[in-house]
């Protein structure tokens, strides 16, 4: 199974690691491991056959590079089968074989999560950035609502899928969630990558039919989007929550926990970002959906912009640390990589003020959009590949993981430059007034927090 699969800290802290900078960060303990221990097969049940759903949509999330051709998988009926495989009763926990290499279960317990110590804010415009952080930041009851969502639904889809696990990915998790953020899960089937022309669909379908028969009771508006990533979403009625589920996007789970890596590293990083997700948003370019920047995108390219300055506040993790986040780690294992990291210091004292003012002044006046990629790997702007991918995009965005482009929804030029617009006139007048309404009216944002 997947031990504490959605935390960032492996289910005990080794004593060689007791003092470790990420022993403190926020973390959340999981129900996940009982459920599987506990939870019994024997009553899954057998659905029909595949039917034809009309909903279509257009939607931009964590992207797998290639299109395998589609593997037959035993636990991956497709439309011609109307029988599931049950597995037995077990007399000990059921280890599914995708996983059969991950040591038995163990009953542990979790340290409450603690605070990070925030930065102190010595200016105006650093105060009202710590202040709007400290309100939309998301809550540890945020976070256990939706665990707790993700533990029932992995319960009901292993009656689809009994090997198959639910993994909780993206903003809830990476350490930049607000108290709005969606959740994203990943329900994972094998190790091995799936077409999502078709394998993904199909599962999709299932999973869908399955939440509109079964689970009508607590869960809303389940639909399902045949995008190139398809995805299921719907809405928990009991925590209010709105979920994006996709099938086997494994980059999302690696880069999750990479992300939260560097979201603990420095304590100006959360902050700096969630100000501005919530510009972008307010100035409505920060939506993939709608061929603007998404939210992945964005706290790329300011984790770029922190890595950039002449005296860096943020290193490359991945070069400094290749091992523990390697595409090639297992994934029962990568939950724990945090753990092997050890405090940055820079010597870097910027308010986050400057550094905000920084970053839009960075992406308004120096970074050469025409041939330039930003890479959080490598840590600096590096040159465009040839590849198709990335020949006419107008902004590059490199994914640490598989390489793909993170900013291909921006594929207009009229996107493009409201984009470059709204990066100089933000600089401008914050640079002028350093009032953060002028750019973000902090009224607004609270209430959206």
């Amino acid at each position: 199974m997947f031990p504490n699969s959605i935390l960032g800290r492996p289910p005990f802290t080794p004593n060689h690691q007791q003092h470790n900078f990420f022993a403190l960060s926020p973390t959340l303990y999981s129900h996940q491991q009982l459920i599987d221990s506990q939870f019994n097969f024997h009553n899954a049940e057998r659905l029909s056959d595949e039917q034809n759903l009309p909903l279509d949509g257009k939607r931009q999330r964590f992207h797998s590079p290639h299109q395998e051709p589609a593997v037959v998988n035993q636990i991956v009926p497709l439309s011609g089968e109307r029988r599931y495989s049950v597995p037995p009763l077990f007399s000990s926990p059921y280890v599914p074989e995708i996983v059969r290499c991950v040591p038995p279960f163990q009953e542990v317990s979790f340290l409450e999560p603690r605070e990070i110590t925030l930065p102190e804010a010595k200016d105006k415009l650093s105060q009202q950035i710590l202040e709007l952080f400290e309100v939309c930041q998301q809550q540890i009851s945020d976070l256990k609502k939706k665990e707790l969502c993700r533990t029932q639904l992995q319960r009901e889809i292993q009656l689809l899928f009994p090997q198959s696990r639910l993994f909780l990915v993206g903003s809830s998790l990476n350490g930049f969630g607000t108290r709005s953020s969606d959740g994203d899960l990943c329900l994972v089937v094998k190790e091995e990558p799936v077409n999502q022309k078709t394998e993904a669909r199909h599962i999709l379908t299932l999973v869908h039919k399955h939440f509109c028969t079964r689970l009508s009771g607590y869960i809303e508006r389940p639909q399902l989007i045949r995008a190139k990533v398809p995805i299921v979403k719907f809405r928990d009625k009991v925590s209010c929550v709105e979920f994006d589920l996709n099938v086997n996007n494994i980059v999302g789970i690696r880069n999750t926990f990479l992300l939260r890596t560097y979201a603990y590293l420095e304590n100006r990083v959360r902050p700096l970002v969630l100000v501005i997700k919530k510009w972008a948003s307010h100035h409505a370019i920060n939506d993939a959906s709608r061929g603007t920047l998404s939210s992945y995108s964005l706290v790329l390219m300011a984790l770029h912009y922190l890595q950039t300055l002449p005296e860096p506040i943020l290193p490359s993790l991945q070069k400094i640390y290749p091992e523990s986040f390697s595409p090639a780690v297992q994934l029962h294992l990568v939950h724990q990589t945090p753990c092997n990291v050890h405090p940055y210091l820079s010597k870097n004292e910027s308010s986050l003020g400057d550094l905000l003012l920084g970053f839009l002044k960075y992406y308004a006046t120096e970074f050469d959009w025409d041939s330039q990629m930003i890479s959080v790997r490598e840590a600096k702007a590096i040159p465009r590949p040839d590849g198709m991918e990335w020949r006419n995009k107008y902004i590059c965005v490199e994914e640490p993981f598989d390489g793909t482009n993170t900013a291909r929804a921006v594929h207009e030029k009229q996107k493009f430059d409201m984009i470059k617009d709204q990066f100089l006139k933000s600089w401008q007048r914050l640079k002028n007034k350093r009032d953060l309404n002028s750019i973000l009216p902090l009224r607004t944002a609270i209430l959206k927090r």
